[in-house]
């Protein structure tokens, strides 16, 4: 009984001593349109918005049924039920441009909170969210994000426009 405890408690410590611990470098794996997503993603940016933007940005081209090597651009359009996205993409698979549109989405704060000071009893009744993304030829991205909103109080119905930062247009 000795000899098979003291036999398993070697084996045990002579099979660690033939493990190899091997030391790999960082991969970090970027997507080719992240300039895309850092412009057009906030923290306030609602998920089903986040989530097809994403899908534009990962989006493979070079892998689609519509690549072909002679095209200099390829547009491509990106559907759920609360919106669309119709991108541009060059034949790298870079998006450099996009039109968004989204209805009934959750508002930022910003604008929520303005819509709140300048119309205090006044109820959202629906809204509409769109951005419009170009790339620059020196690489430089231009967003440009805006809300119209139809605001219900009582019998009298407005409409109004906003930027993301809540200041109305």
């Amino acid at each position: 009984m000795k000899k098979l405890v003291l036999s398993l408690i070697i084996f045990s410590l002579t099979f660690g001593m033939y493990s190899q611990i091997e030391q790999l470098s960082e991969v970090i794996i970027a997507p080719l349109n992240y300039r895309y997503l850092n412009a057009v993603n906030t923290e306030d940016t609602d998920s089903a918005v986040k989530l097809l933007e994403e899908k534009v940005a990962m989006y493979d081209l070079k892998g689609s049924e519509l690549y072909d090597d002679e095209y200099e651009t390829y547009t491509v359009s990106f559907y759920i039920p609360e919106g669309i996205i119709l991108a541009a993409y060059d034949k790298d698979g870079k998006v450099i441009r996009t039109i968004e549109k989204f209805q009934n989405v959750k508002l930022p704060i910003a604008v929520q909170n303005s819509i709140n000071r300048r119309f205090p009893n006044w109820k959202l009744e629906k809204d509409i969210y769109f951005v419009t993304y170009h790339l620059d030829n020196d690489d430089a991205s231009k967003v440009r994000k805006q809300y119209k909103m139809t605001l219900r109080n009582d019998d009298e119905v407005i409409r109004i426009k906003a930027n993301e930062d809540g200041d109305f247009l």
